[in-house]
This record gives C-alpha cells, sequence and structure tokens, in this order.
C-alpha cells in the first residue's frame, strides 16, 4: 500500500508541474474550444449546449493527453523499478486501450479544433464508432485468447462460462464506457471528478485481489487524473477533450474487465450509464417516436435546462457518483 500511495502522490506532482506548461502549450498550437462549433455525439448542433456553455469559449482542451504520457511513463517506470513479475498480456489491454482510444480522441479534437474536417477522418461520429468497435474487438480477443478471460460473474448465479461470445460482450461494454465517459464530459470537473472516484473504488477492489501491476496502473492514473481535476473544476482552466474522455472511458472499462467485476463497474459507473443511456433513449425516441423523450439530454444538461447551475450539477454528481462506488464496492465483496 506504501508503494501505491507514494506513486500516487508523486504523479500528481508530476502533473502539477507539466499542467501549466502544457496549457500554455495547447494555446501556442490554438488547441482551444470554438464559439457555437458543439455538435451532440451524432454530430447535430446543440445549441441548448451552446447556450450554457458558450462563455467557455477559448479554453483550451486536450488535457487527457498529458494524463496518458504521465501516467504510461510513470508506470511502466515503477514495474521496471520495482521489478515486478508481469502479464504481458494485462500490461497490453490496458496501455492499448488506453493509448489507442486517447489517439483516436486525439486525432478528432485536432480535426474538430483546427477545421480541417475533409475526407473520412473528419471524424463524423459513425466513422469513430466503427474504429471504436475494431479497437474494442482487438482487446477483447486478446481478453479471451491471451488472458482466457471467457466468464463473467453474477451475483447468485456465481460465475458464468459464456465462452467466444465473451469478445462481443467486452467489446460492447468498452465502447460503451468510453462513449459514455465522452457524453459526461460536458461541464467542467464533472466527467474527470467521477471518473476519479470510479478508479478509488477499483483501487479498494484491486487491494483484495493482489494484482499489484494493475494497482500501480490505477495508482499512477489517479494521481494524474487527480492533479488535472484542479485545473478542470469551475471555471475549467482545461478540459479532457475527446482524447481524455475516450482513453479514460476505454480504460475504466478495461479495469472493471480486468477485476472481473462487470455488475460492479455498472454500478460504480452508474452515472456514466444513466448518462448515455439518456442520450440514447433520447435519439431512439425522435427516430421512431417522432418526439423526444426529454426536453434535452444527456441527464446533465438537463439538469442544466431545468435551472441547476452548473457546479451544483457537478457537484451533486459527484454526490451520487460516491454512492454508488461505495454500493459497487460492496456488490464486488459479497
Amino acid at each position: 500500500m506504501e508503494r501505491l500511495l507514494g506513486l500516487t502522490i508523486s504523479s500528481c506532482i508530476l502533473t502539477i508541474i507539466l499542467l501549466v506548461p502544457f496549457i500554455d502549450f495547447l494555446y501556442k498550437i490554438k488547441m482551444q474550444r470554438q464559439k457555437q462549433v458543439t455538435k451532440d455525439m451524432f454530430d447535430k448542433k446543440t445549441p441548448i449546449f451552446d447556450k450554457f456553455n458558450s462563455w467557455k469559449a477559448g479554453t483550451p482542451v486536450g488535457g487527457g493527453l498529458l494524463i496518458i504520457i504521465v501516467t504510461v511513463i510513470w508506470t511502466m517506470w515503477a514495474y521496471g523499478m520495482f521489478g515486478l513479475m508481469l502479464k504481458p498480456w494485462e500490461v497490453f489491454v490496458l496501455f492499448f486501450s488506453f493509448i489507442s482510444f486517447g489517439l483516436l480522441g486525439f486525432y478528432d479534437d485536432y480535426k474538430k479544433l483546427s477545421g480541417k474536417k475533409n475526407g473520412f477522418f473528419g471524424l463524423r461520429f459513425r466513422h469513430k464508432f466503427i474504429i471504436q468497435w475494431v479497437l474494442a474487438i482487438i482487446i477483447a480477443t486478446v481478453f479471451y485468447v491471451q488472458l482466457s478471460y471467457s466468464f463473467i460473474f453474477i451475483h447468485g448465479l456465481g460465475v458464468v462460462n459464456i465462452g467466444i461470445l465473451f469478445i462481443p460482450f467486452a467489446a460492447f461494454v468498452i465502447v460503451a464506457f468510453a462513449n459514455a465517459l465522452n457524453i459526461t464530459d460536458g461541464l467542467d470537473g464533472l466527467a474527470s471528478g467521477l471518473f476519479l472516484i470510479c478508479m478509488l473504488a477499483f483501487l479498494v477492489i484491486n487491494s483484495q485481489q493482489l494484482d499489484e501491476p494493475l494497482g500501480i496502473f490505477i495508482a499512477v492514473l489517479i494521481g494524474s487524473v487527480a492533479a488535472f481535476l484542479y485545473f478542470n473544476i469551475f471555471r475549467a482552466r482545461i478540459w479532457l477533450g475527446d482524447v481524455g474522455s475516450l482513453a479514460l472511458g476505454a480504460v475504466l472499462a478495461v479495469v472493471g474487465l480486468l477485476t472481473g467485476k462487470v455488475l460492479a463497474l455498472i454500478i460504480i459507473g452508474g452515472f456514466f450509464v444513466i448518462e448515455v443511456c439518456s442520450s440514447m433513449i433520447q435519439l431512439l425516441s425522435k427516430k421512431y417516436l417522432g418526439r423526444k423523450a426529454f426536453t434535452v439530454a444527456p441527464f446533465h444538461l438537463y439538469l442544466q435546462n431545468r435551472g441547476w447551475e452548473e457546479p451544483k450539477v457537478v457537484m451533486r454528481a459527484w454526490l451520487v457518483g460516491f454512492f454508488l462506488a461505495i454500493l459497487g464496492i460492496f456488490i464486488a465483496f459479497i
């Protein structure tokens, strides 16, 4: 435990030291949110979002890139420093999901913010969705073939072997959480704060499973995200961007799958599930019923539209996330 606490503190300090010059760097390359260009996950204009958030134009986007760099380098240093016996394929799924989804998000951020949207890699949502599924299937296949994951744990039934169906199941979980976190990253500190709570919960769960390499990765990631959150809370000096939200969402799913606690993952990440479900219900209602199920979606934007101030939405979401994390830990241990 002392190692993990030390790594969390050192990762936090390192990220804080690098964040201010990194923010300046983002200003220099003009990676900043543009006014009135926001679109939802289905490439449609979102005037209600812009109504509440247009004042954020000019805020640097892409903080997730620094989180990825610090976490990967510091985790690899810790593995070498402590001389751990690693499971190479476990390390692969962690780093591949983190880096590949991050690169996809970074490319999309750059295209959107630079105004270069020509060609296949525009990227419209359907293009991103296809690529996400390709990446997720690669990760899920490694789970099944190299790590011998072919089971899920269902409370009351125990371990259920689903065989090769684990591949589409795991891929769905990864894609779902990547997009859920991406949708949630609409208010200052909302996604990063909830993600931090989720990772703390999985650090507790992992402490009972004695998977030290996974514990080190989680501890380093917690420190880096905590430092980022300091600059991301209202009024934010930097945003995660797609590079951060897609990477963190994918790695949250992978951590949940590695621990074998998928039900706990759904509960711990419950607010992310609410966010993505509200968006999907809205989409399906408009497409098949010809009307909106909600005034506006996702859920955090619905609360804003009801008159809740941004800090109120975020802090109450954190409280909900905290209690869901406790419930998820309880479910994981029974």
